[in-house]
């Protein structure tokens, strides 16, 4: 869909601002603070960040990546989550347009964001985010013309009891809990914004991309399979993956089994 310059680059503006929102979701939601107040400060020397260095991307370029009061260093992945709500708001508009659409999608892909993140680096998926996000997104499903709202609620059920089975068996076969209560409740959330469809995709995506990353993880650390990675940020790109490409990725391999 072709959309004017001047749009692209605001809604690319808007996209590094809402990322800036996401970055503090995922540093004071795990710590039980609040996301609203107070404002922005270094978490190294507690000083208040001024409005003119939390400009997203800009302001960690010009102050080459340091705080200006204590010089401690800013960690990159803050302007790359900015620079991934831009390129994420830019795509949603260019793929759905600027439709509702398109802003249900990328409020779904900024959460996204916001629970791998989290789960990177804390090893849990927030119940604050998945348990509202499941009747959020079903309500907000019925916006995307692609999915109907019974395969939105079999999506829930599929995408819940699927993980759930998956990690009572594992539990019951190894004694050990392999799969976390987050991640059932993470791809419920997402079988409420794709169908279960979308669930079977992103369960094959997420396994396919999770065991690559997760092997070459294991060889690097030398810990073999007592390393423990997370898995919600592959449902997460799993998801993400079939909104932009599901139904030509799907086409594309039922085409090679003809």
């Amino acid at each position: 869909m072709t959309i004017s310059l001047p749009l692209n680059i605001l809604t690319f503006i808007f996209g590094t601002c809402i990322g800036s929102f996401l970055n503090v979701c995922i540093y004071r939601i795990p710590a039980s603070l609040s996301i609203v107040h107070p404002g922005s400060s270094c978490p190294r020397c507690k000083t208040m960040i001024p409005f003119y260095d939390n400009i997203p991307i800009l302001s960690y370029l010009l102050l080459m990546g340091k705080c200006r009061n204590c010089r401690a260093p800013i960690a990159i992945r803050y302007p790359f989550v900015e620079l991934l709500g831009g390129l994420f708001a830019l795509a949603c508009t260019m793929s759905f347009g600027p439709t509702l659409h398109g802003i249900v999608v990328f409020a779904f892909i900024a959460t996204l964001i916001a629970v791998a993140f989290i789960d990177l680096d804390h090893r849990i998926i927030p119940d604050t985010i998945s348990l509202p996000g499941i009747p959020l997104f079903f309500l907000a499903a019925l916006a995307v013309p692609t999915v109907t709202w019974q395969a939105s609620a079999i999506g829930i059920l599929a995408g819940g009891g699927s993980l759930f089975t998956v990690a009572w068996v594992y539990q019951l076969m190894t004694g050990r809990e392999g799969m976390g209560g987050g991640d059932i409740k993470l791809l419920a959330m997402i079988g409420a914004m794709i169908g279960w469809k979308g669930i079977l995709f992103t369960l094959f995506a997420a396994s396919a991309i999770g065991t690559i990353v997760g092997m070459l993880a294991m060889i690097q650390s030398g810990k073999g399979m007592k390393l423990a990675i997370p898995f919600g940020p592959f449902l997460a790109m799993g998801a993400i993956i079939y909104l932009f490409f599901g139904d030509t990725l799907i086409s594309w391999y039922l085409n090679m089994l003809v």
